[in-house]
C-alpha cells in the first residue's frame, strides 16, 4: 500500500512539473509574441512618422525660403505679374506665366487620360472578362512604368512631327505635344484606381439593375459610376496632382519659355521645367535668383494641397457605405 501510495505521489508530482513547465513556456511565448508586436509596432510608427517629418521638413525648408524671398519681392507683384525673368539684368518675378503653363498643359493632359482612362476602368470592370483584364492590366502597368524621359523624347520627335502636318506652322516646342503625351503618360493611374473604386461596388447592386431589365452599359453608366463616385473623384484628383507635378515631359517638349499665354499651340515654361531648370547649379546659392525655386515649389505645394483637399471633401462628401 505504501508503495503504491508513494508511486501515486511521484506520478502526481511529475504532473504537476509538467503543467509548470507547460504553463512557463506558454508565457516565455506569449511574452516573446508581445516584444515581437511591441518591435513590429514600432517599426510601423517610425516609417509612418519618417513620411510625416519628411512632409513637415519640405514645408520648412520651402517656407523659409521664401520667406526670404518675399522680403526683396512683393508678394503682390508674385502674383499678379505677367513676365517671369528672374535671370535677366532687368528681373521680373511674376508667376503667372510658369502659372499658366502649369494649368494649360494639365488641363490638356485631363482632357486625355480622364475619358480614356475612365473608358478603360468601365471595360475591365464590367466587361472585360478573365483572360482579356489579365492581358490589358500588364500593358497598363508597363505604360506607367516608361521612365517620363522617354515620353519626353516621344513627343518632341513622334507626336510633334504628327501635329505639324495637321497644323502647319505649329513651332517645334509647344503646349499641345507635351499635354497629350502627358495624359497617355497617366491614363494607367487614372484607370487603375477607377477600375478598384468599381470593382469595389457590391454585386447585389448590379443584380438588382438587371432585375429591373437595364443592360450592361446602362447598368455601369448609372448605378456602377454614381456608386463608385468617391473613387473616381479620388482618381481624377491624382491624376491632376501627377500631371501638375509632371517635369521631363515639359522641360523636353514644351519648350522652356516663360510665356503668358493659354494657346496651347506656343512654348511656354512650367513651375516644375522651370525648378529643373535652375537647381542645375550655375546660380549661387543665398541669391534672390536661387530662392526663386522656393518660391515656386511653394506655389506648386499650395496647388497640390488645394487639390488634394477637394479630392478629401469629394471622397467624403459622396462616399457611399456598403
Amino acid at each position: 500500500m505504501g508503495g503504491s501510495t508513494t508511486t501515486v505521489n511521484d506520478v502526481s508530482h511529475s504532473a504537476s512539473a509538467q503543467d509548470v513547465s507547460v504553463v512557463a513556456s506558454s508565457l516565455r511565448r506569449r511574452a516573446s509574441r508581445r516584444i515581437t508586436e511591441k518591435l513590429i509596432e514600432a517599426v510601423l510608427f517610425l516609417a509612418a512618422l519618417s513620411s510625416v517629418l519628411t512632409t513637415i521638413a519640405i514645408v520648412v525648408v520651402l517656407v523659409e525660403e521664401s520667406l526670404l524671398f518675399f522680403q526683396h519681392v512683393p508678394i503682390w507683384e508674385f502674383v499678379t505679374g505677367t513676365q517671369w525673368t528672374p535671370l535677366f539684368d532687368n528681373p521680373r518675378y511674376g508667376i503667372l506665366p510658369l502659372l499658366m503653363g502649369t494649368l494649360v498643359t494639365s488641363t490638356l493632359a485631363l482632357l486625355v487620360a480622364v475619358p480614356i482612362g475612365t473608358i478603360i476602368a468601365i471595360y475591365l470592370s464590367e466587361f472585360a472578362g478573365f483572360q482579356a483584364r489579365e492581358i490589358a492590366k500588364p500593358f497598363l502597368e508597363l505604360l506607367a512604368g516608361i521612365p517620363t524621359v522617354v515620353y519626353g523624347y516621344f513627343a518632341l520627335l513622334f507626336v510633334t512631327p504628327i501635329l505639324q502636318l495637321i497644323l502647319p506652322g505649329l513651332p517645334g516646342f509647344n503646349m499641345l505635344s507635351a499635354g497629350l503625351v502627358m495624359g497617355i503618360m497617366i491614363v494607367p493611374y487614372v484607370s487603375s484606381i477607377c477600375e478598384d473604386a468599381m470593382r469595389a461596388v457590391p454585386m447585389a447592386l448590379r443584380e438588382g439593375s438587371f432585375a429591373m431589365g437595364a443592360t450592361r452599359l446602362q447598368t455601369a453608366s448609372n448605378v456602377v459610376v454614381p456608386a463608385a463616385f468617391s473613387g473616381i473623384a479620388a482618381a481624377y484628383i491624382l491624376g491632376i496632382s501627377r500631371a501638375v507635378g509632371e517635369t521631363m515631359v515639359l522641360a523636353i517638349a514644351a519648350g522652356n519659355q516663360p510665356n503668358f499665354t493659354v494657346n496651347p499651340m506656343e512654348p511656354a515654361q512650367t513651375i516644375t521645367a522651370y525648378i529643373v531648370a535652375v537647381s542645375l547649379g550655375d546660380l549661387p546659392h543665398g541669391g534672390v535668383g536661387y530662392q526663386t525655386i522656393f518660391a515656386a515649389g511653394l506655389t506648386l505645394m499650395l496647388m497640390t494641397l488645394g487639390f488634394n483637399i477637394a479630392g478629401h471633401w469629394l471622397r467624403r462628401r459622396y462616399r457611399e457605405a456598403y
